[in-house]
């Protein structure tokens, strides 16, 4: 059975150049990058050039990188720091409601301890409005975090226009650029970001690695305690070989990043068009022009998206429901939710997330699948004919 992988959202596989970049911090430069001796500085040597890479391809200071565990960590430690460390200036926080759950889910820890957090709703393209956000800032308004790209839909914020809001009202700007490193240009000092996450696993890196760009001057507490690592912003034993393949994914990503979107782009303009040909009762979720190449929410009415999910698994083809994080929970999503997509569409959403490797032959394939897969779902559906919207 041929196989199709068209879920690079939620993870890619880890390219080669990246394997091999990391795979002599294995076993031949294997010192703690702690430790003082000779085997500790060749592998603090590793760090700092990887630390360079990241630094370099989003406009950033090297000293304005630290190294986490992946996006989640590095998005509940920009939450949490910042809160504790400016708490002394007043209590209130500004999020979308379609921001990802370690955003929203730090931000309820955050209530728990006395925070005020402000849900912005966001219109049916899924973007932010400036006016609801100058609306919402208050004098005691200490920080404002609005994703850079959705990852269920591939909307892209207008995250300078946010960050410049923020900046005029004496607010921090974070923003969640997990989905974004790799598809769109960013450039911190232009766009004008104080405090960004990052995460390797999206851009053909390894799994277990991130970063968290913080400008020089604001003020974040530790998340984690126990160590000297990372300027003593961030205790633990430092991952060498993820972090070493963490600083060449970027480096690749960013350099091709104009020839591998166009290839998406066409790769994905084409599955566009054939569904819209081939399958009937359907809509794309999220913005028609302002979004990444490589995320498509597609919504089939009368179909059940587990469902769907599940048999085009059978088919070989893995794409997903929404989320990763979430998979497995029977929940509806917050992203459509708060969009406000139609329930016959949102009940029968799918992401489809192209990698720089997907091949016209692969997207075939899947369309063949899947006009089949939805009829026969269709077909089988309690929703009679004459009940159906259309």
């Amino acid at each position: 059975m041929k196989r199709v992988y068209l879920d690079n959202a939620a993870t890619t596989n880890v390219s080669q150049d990246v394997l091999n970049e990391m795979i002599p911090a294995f076993n031949v430069v294997y010192g703690n990058s702690n430790s003082i001796h000779s085997f500790g500085r060749e592998a603090i040597n590793l760090v700092d050039r990887a630390r360079d890479k990241v630094a370099k391809a989003i406009g950033a200071k090297s000293n304005e990188i630290y190294f986490t565990s992946g996006g989640t960590e590095a998005n509940n430690w920009a939450i949490k720091g910042i809160a504790h460390a400016n708490k002394d200036k007043g209590k209130h926080i500004i999020v979308s409601k379609i921001e990802h759950d370690s955003v929203l889910e730090s931000c309820k820890s955050l209530e728990e301890e006395g925070f005020e957090v402000t849900y912005l709703n966001v219109d049916s393209n899924g973007l932010v409005s400036l006016a609801e956000l100058m609306h919402e800032i208050r004098r005691d308004t200490i920080l404002i975090s609005i994703m850079a790209v959705n990852n269920e839909v591939g909307t892209i914020q207008n995250v300078k226009a946010i960050a410049k809001t923020a900046h005029e009202n004496g607010i921090i700007f974070h923003t969640d650029a997990v989905q974004a490193v790799g598809s769109i240009k960013i450039d911190v000092n232009d766009m004008e970001i104080d405090v960004m996450s990052m995460s390797a696993h999206k851009i053909y890196g390894p799994k277990g690695v991130g970063a968290l760009y913080i400008k020089n001057g604001i003020k974040c507490k530790n998340l984690i305690d126990g160590g000297t690592q990372e300027r003593g912003l961030r205790g633990g034993t430092v991952n060498v070989p993820a972090v070493v393949g963490f600083g060449k994914a970027i480096e690749v990503a960013v350099r091709d990043i104009i020839v591998n979107q166009q290839k998406i782009k066409t790769i994905r303009d084409y599955f566009v068009r054939q569904i819209n040909a081939r399958i009937p009762y359907m809509r794309v979720n999220g913005h028609q022009y302002q979004k990444v190449q490589g995320i498509l929410n597609v919504g089939f009415e009368m179909v059940d998206s587990e469902a769907l999910a599940t048999m085009l698994d059978l088919e070989g083809i893995a794409v997903s429901v929404g989320s990763a994080c979430m998979s497995g929970v029977a929940q509806k999503s917050h992203v459509l939710t708060a969009m406000k997509v139609p329930e016959e569409y949102s009940k029968g959403s799918i992401r489809f997330s192209f990698g720089r490797n997907i091949s016209k032959e692969d997207i075939d394939y899947t369309l063949d699948k899947l006009v089949e897969v939805v009829s026969r779902l269709r077909a089988i559906s309690a929703v009679t004919k004459t009940g159906r919207a259309k």
